[in-house]
């Protein structure tokens, strides 16, 4: 005999389990690419006005991506959202480089010297 209050936890299983089972959409696998390139410290270690507007942009993104998936009512929906991310990362990621580059500012390098 089951409890009813087992019910819902089979449910959520089973649910949890038809997500997993559907296929990553291409421009998922596309976004998932662009975060694997977010930069996580400062070029040159130099903490800037560019760099803070680098991590914000990237943080407002993620938060619009969210926010459009829970909105999605298609895949087409879906599909959009992820295409947008992608490009929102992309698009902010070659700004602060092209920003920092222009400064002069590059990605250090170690070099050794026997």
């Amino acid at each position: 005999m089951i409890k009813l209050a087992t019910i819902p936890c089979l449910a959520l299983g089973l649910a949890t389990a038809a997500t997993a089972a559907m296929p990553m959409l291409h421009e998922e696998q596309l976004a998932r690419a662009e975060e694997a390139l977010i930069i996580t410290s400062p070029i040159a270690g130099i903490e800037n006005r560019f760099w803070f507007d680098y991590r914000i942009d990237v943080i407002e993104a993620q938060k619009e991506l969210t926010s459009d998936l829970r909105r999605a009512s298609d895949i087409e929906d879906k599909r959009d959202a992820w295409e947008e991310y992608a490009h929102e990362l992309k698009h902010e990621r070659v700004q602060y480089i092209e920003e920092m580059a222009e400064r002069g500012d590059r990605a250090g390098r170690v070099y050794f010297v026997d």
